[in-house]
């Protein structure tokens, strides 16, 4: 059951006044660009979704226009002169690792924009240095190997079972119902093909048990805020682990939300607000953990510092936000207020 949120945003109706164009950035999808149709079709919603928060943002009185991360973009953006740009672009020419083009370009330009700058969003693109990050400031994260080839092999003693990823991505892209394997044998296969099929660094690392917990970090200004969603899933995709797969994607009844135990919450928030810092993260993002019982240690699995940004209730951030009591509207809000009141 949800709750009602009693710590409000930080929020000035006034400053509001002060922005007389916002720009919605959203990434230009193409499905040449995309070296997989499940990987085209988990990026394609962008667009709809970019059009849903311009629509949000008028509703605040706010002048509002989208714009395609195409080679047009930066012309423009320098041509319309917007007061500030929200930043959905996961992708550019179908690859999360040029993400931070987008940043590079608006901050060259000194066009303010929302989200995460280039650093956050490199190491946000890229598994094996969000690991190394973790693993510096000594926050925990699974037993891994990072795999360019065939010829790195993963050692015997990892641990078992393990769940293989591509290196960079997201949106679950490279995660099927058949990630998890319980032999080095059956996870040296999933490798080979994955490297073959994505042309991309892979991951291998330990599968841990328990709770997942979906940690949202919304930064007001004046506050991080952080909501904890634990994930309750309805099908286990293999029948065996829970986990969310790309084809969990289209069933809307593949898991569900609830707000964690307090002593979960107390455990783990500490290290959510390490782990936005250290990342150099800004104004948002998410973490994907997985809550070992037993030793009672959160295991940081995957962040994401430009996830889904938008009011539809099947997004992991908005959904953790509305078990917690939090309408999108209410972020999207104080998001745009955090910047206006910054206008001379």
């Amino acid at each position: 059951m949800s709750k009602t949120y009693q710590t409000p945003f930080f929020i000035d109706d006034e400053s509001l006044k002060k922005l007389k164009l916002v720009a919605v950035a959203y990434s230009h999808i193409s499905r040449e660009d995309f070296p997989t149709q499940g990987s085209y079709e988990a990026e394609v919603e962008v667009e709809d979704r970019a059009e849903e928060v311009i629509a949000e943002v008028a509703k605040l009185g706010v002048a509002v226009k989208g714009y395609a991360a195409n080679q047009y973009f930066l012309t423009n953006i320098l041509v319309d002169k917007p007061d500030l740009v929200l930043n959905l672009v996961d992708t550019v020419r179908g690859k999360d690792g040029l993400q931070p083009a987008v940043p590079g370009a608006l901050e060259l330009s000194a066009v303010k924009y929302t989200g995460s700058g280039l650093k956050g969003l490199v190491l946000g693109n890229d598994r094996h240095m969000f690991k190394q990050m973790l693993i510096a400031h000594d926050i925990p994260t699974p037993a891994y190997k990072f795999i360019k080839d065939m010829r790195t092999k993963v050692p015997a003693d990892l641990g078992l079972p393990l769940i293989i990823k591509l290196n960079e991505s997201g949106g679950s892209v490279g995660i099927d119902n058949k990630a998890v394997k319980e032999t080095l044998e059956a996870a040296t296969k999933k490798i080979a093909k994955m490297l073959e099929q994505h042309k991309m660094h892979v991951i291998a690392e330990q599968f841990i048990g328990g709770p997942e917990i979906t940690a949202v970090v919304f930064d007001d200004g004046h506050k991080k805020h952080v909501f904890l969603g634990q994930k309750f899933f309805r099908v286990k995709p293999d029948g065996k682990h829970d986990f969310t797969s790309l084809e969990s994607y289209d069933d809307i009844k593949a898991y569900y939300y609830k707000i964690p135990e307090p002593e979960i919450i107390d455990r783990v928030t500490p290290y959510v607000i390490r782990a936005f810092e250290t990342q150099n993260y800004r104004d948002y993002a998410k973490f994907d953990i997985r809550y070992d019982e037993e030793s009672k240690t959160p295991y940081f699995i995957d962040c994401n510092p430009n996830t889904a940004l938008g009011p539809d209730k099947g997004l992991p951030m908005t959904e953790v936000l509305l078990t917690h009591g939090v309408e999108f509207t209410h972020l999207l809000k104080s998001l745009l207020c955090k910047y206006a009141v910054k206008i001379s």
